[in-house]
């Protein structure tokens, strides 16, 4: 057994992000394909541990970092929210969170269907749907103790974890597939080349260069750190009401009320390149300490049955994000964007959407419109409307029958 300490995962996170530039860079497969760099780098140190373990070699990493990686980035989100861009976005918003809407609908109809045909007990099928995919490792968690105590489904944990981890990695590895597919159909590549360049914005190209200084990096950092105190507050307070919601929701609110609220009075303006540096530097590190800390052998002791299922709501998804999601967003290089977006939380979670978009915008140009709405609804809304979804299935008569 080797354990690494706080600061061997930091270095070994750090290495993974390298070894993913280096992949993409050099592997044209994983350029072509727009496959995230640290996806590429995480997997490739996961099928490494994998192939440790059946040498009786077990390597395990300091995951302390990791949510608060992953609050700083929903802190960065909600920091890069602001109200008069997100009233122009207001109708591809409520577009948007349709699409999301009836996904989430698809998923559960879906895994329940093909779990009543494979003989299986229903309840798995929905908990290989939204609550899973969509929901995540922290929904999945939950749900399943639910799942578990008042309706007597065994192993609803594991089979929690191991879905949610399956889904984690396809949504990494479909959207740039799928946005490149899209873009090609509406040939947009040549028009973006040609189009005037600009400065970047918020995390969409996370690579250019952006100007700073010590002074201002340290009062966007203060910002995030208020953010996550009073985020992680507002929790503790919310716990157990009707409104609780996820921590990282509770962080992404008050982001948002501290850059429009010192804005509207006149006291701070928020700046926007230290925000995304900062958010695309948790955002890796996050993402690098997630995808290497991986199970895969979680994945390999899913029952066939279940796998079928999960193969299925993979190719599912990325069939609603072409022929769904992109029509209706408009069939154009801000909905190819979306739709590789959609993939990430669709099946993964919201890091996983933004890597995918920046995967896709860093290769074929800026999509303000995606940047804009994915990090709102795939943080905020679809959690909410989960909930919801998940509710409206369990009372069928058909579940309370269970």
């Amino acid at each position: 057994m080797i354990q690494l300490d706080f600061y061997g995962t930091l270095v070994a996170a750090s290495l993974v992000l390298l070894l993913g530039r280096g992949l993409v860079t050099r592997v044209g497969f994983l350029r072509a394909y727009n496959i995230p760099e640290p996806v590429a780098g995480g997997l490739v140190v996961a099928l490494v541990l994998l192939a440790l373990r059946s040498f009786d070699v077990q390597v395990r990493f300091d995951t302390s970092l990791q949510t608060p990686l992953m609050l700083a980035f929903f802190a960065t989100i909600g920091l890069s929210a602001d109200f008069a861009s997100l009233k122009k976005g207001g109708r591809v918003v409520g577009i948007f969170i349709l699409a999301v809407s009836g996904l989430l609908l698809v998923q559960n109809a879906m895994g329940i269907g093909l779990a009543s045909l494979l003989g299986l007990d229903p309840l798995m099928g929905l908990l290989t749907g939204s609550v899973t995919l969509a929901g995540g490792h922290g929904t999945g968690a939950a749900w399943s103790a639910t799942f578990s105590e008042k309706y007597g489904l065994a192993s609803a944990s594991e089979l929690a974890m191991a879905s949610a981890t399956f889904g984690l990695v396809l949504g990494g590895l479909i959207g740039g597939p799928v946005a490149r597919l899209l873009i090609k159909r509406v040939q947009v590549p040549g028009c973006v080349e040609q189009a005037k360049p600009r400065a970047p914005k918020g995390f969409e190209q996370p690579n250019k260069e952006r100007s700073i200084t010590p002074f201002s990096f340290i009062e966007t950092l203060a910002l995030i750190a208020v953010s996550l105190l009073a985020g992680n507050l507002l929790n503790g307070l919310l716990l157990g009401s009707a409104f609780e919601l996820p921590t990282f929701v509770c962080v992404l609110f008050v982001g948002v009320v501290l850059r429009n609220g010192l804005s509207a009075l006149g006291l701070y303006q928020v700046f926007e390149r230290e925000v995304s540096v900062l958010g695309n530097v948790s955002l890796s590190l996050f993402l690098a300490i997630a995808l290497m800390s991986l199970k895969l052998w979680d994945l390999a002791s899913l029952a066939l049955p279940i796998f079928i299922i999960l193969a299925v709501q993979t190719v599912v998804m990325a069939l609603f994000a072409i022929f769904v999601t992109f029509r209706i967003m408009g069939s154009n290089y801000d909905a190819a964007v979306l739709s590789a977006g959609h993939c990430g939380f669709g099946l993964g979670a919201t890091p996983t959407a933004i890597a995918n978009m920046q995967a896709v915008t860093q290769r074929y140009g800026p999509s303000q419109i995606a940047f804009l709405v994915v990090p709102m609804v795939g943080a905020f809304f679809i959690d909410i409307i989960n909930v919801i979804v998940i509710k409206l299935f369990l009372a069928l008569p058909f579940f309370v029958a269970v």
